[in-house]
């Protein structure tokens, strides 16, 4: 009896470390010290020492049930970008610049060539959001799930001085909120996704002309970083007010948390055109019109307030990010909340 005999290969372990190297390098910052296989990951932070108040941010998630579609459809290589998507965007939400970034991958079995491709979507994430990939860990867990199932979480640490903190601190009535374009369903809402649609690989790989292509596609799409964007917006001169990512929960649940007391949020429905692939879930499974902005992004991941003056420039920074923007809504004095008009 031996290791490998109860379900755990050590072996693979090793391999796995040896594929993903090359996509770990690809991430690697001037400020990280050493390098793949230590105990931990060392990371610099002599270039922030000249900051007045350097304050660290810090974001974990997984990507949830999402997974089960890259289980079905057995395509791996992007839903590493949905995990750093999910923790970076939440630094970037208050100010933060990401500095370096951990996964966690559990699986039933490691075969060495799906954790490689896990952690090539990983890398690509970590550049996108010029993040470090600093370290990570790969375990085993027979007996606990099944050979071909495995689950991804990660943390983010970021900085910002204290100074450019988004707090929500200085809103007022006027303000305008400007929403950037998702990419689809992002990470969040899977399980009533899964509810609403067959997750067998023939109804995934049915082709919608609504959609422009297969529904599999438009639901395994990866979550948009966000990271270019609000740096766009911060270069220009212009300041964020407030930030909300919009992740589990959708609107209902995330606005306010951008929102001082005695602020509200109005926001215009028909200010953008919500993707196809909302109303298809929302036809299919007889989902209220409540309910889907109640889960979902509708198709804005991230929004921001700017001062109404800074509106265009605000507009204009995202667009040259690459990303989508709307003007959807304004700030009013009231009871804390987000009404939808």
């Amino acid at each position: 009896m031996d290791y490998k005999t109860s379900g755990v290969d050590i072996e693979a372990g090793y391999k796995s470390v040896e594929l993903m190297k090359k996509y770990v390098a690809e991430t690697k910052r001037a400020e990280v010290l050493g390098g793949i296989g230590g105990f931990s990951g060392a990371f610099s932070l002599a270039a922030i020492k000249n900051m007045e108040d350097p304050v660290l941010l810090s974001g974990t998630d997984g990507v949830g049930t999402k997974i089960k579609l890259a289980f079905e459809l057995d395509k791996h290589d992007t839903i590493g970008i949905d995990c750093v998507a999910m923790c970076v965007n939440d630094v970037v939400c208050a100010g933060g610049e990401p500095l370096f970034f951990l996964d966690y991958i559990a699986c039933g079995k490691n075969e060495p060539e799906k954790i490689a491709s896990i952690v090539k979507g990983v890398a690509e994430g970590c550049k996108l959001s010029g993040a470090a990939l600093v370290g990570g860990e790969t375990a085993e867990h027979p007996g606990l799930m099944a050979e071909d199932e495995y689950d991804l979480a990660g943390f983010a640490v970021g900085v910002c001085d204290r100074k450019e903190l988004i707090d929500g601190s200085s809103l007022k009535a006027g303000d305008v909120i400007i929403g950037i374009a998702s990419s689809g369903v992002h990470s969040n809402g899977f399980s009533l996704v899964r509810s609403v649609f067959k997750m067998e690989k023939e109804a995934l790989l049915k082709y919608y002309d609504e959609l422009g292509k297969t529904l599999g596609e438009a639901l395994l799409e990866p979550t948009i970083i966000y990271v270019k964007a609000l740096k766009e917006i911060k270069d220009s001169g212009v300041k964020i007010k407030a930030c909300s990512h919009i992740t589990g929960g959708g609107f209902y649940e995330n606005v306010p948390r951008m929102l001082k007391e005695d602020t509200q949020a109005i926001i215009k429905k028909d200010s953008y055109e919500v993707p196809a692939i909302f109303k298809m879930i929302a036809k299919e499974g007889d989902v209220s019109e409540q309910v889907m902005y109640n889960t979902f992004n509708m198709g804005i991941g991230m929004m921001v307030v700017v001062d109404k003056a800074d509106a265009n420039n605000t507009m204009e920074s995202i667009m040259k990010s690459g990303e989508k923007a709307f003007v959807i809504g304004e700030i009013k004095e009231g009871e804390k909340g987000v009404t939808l008009i």
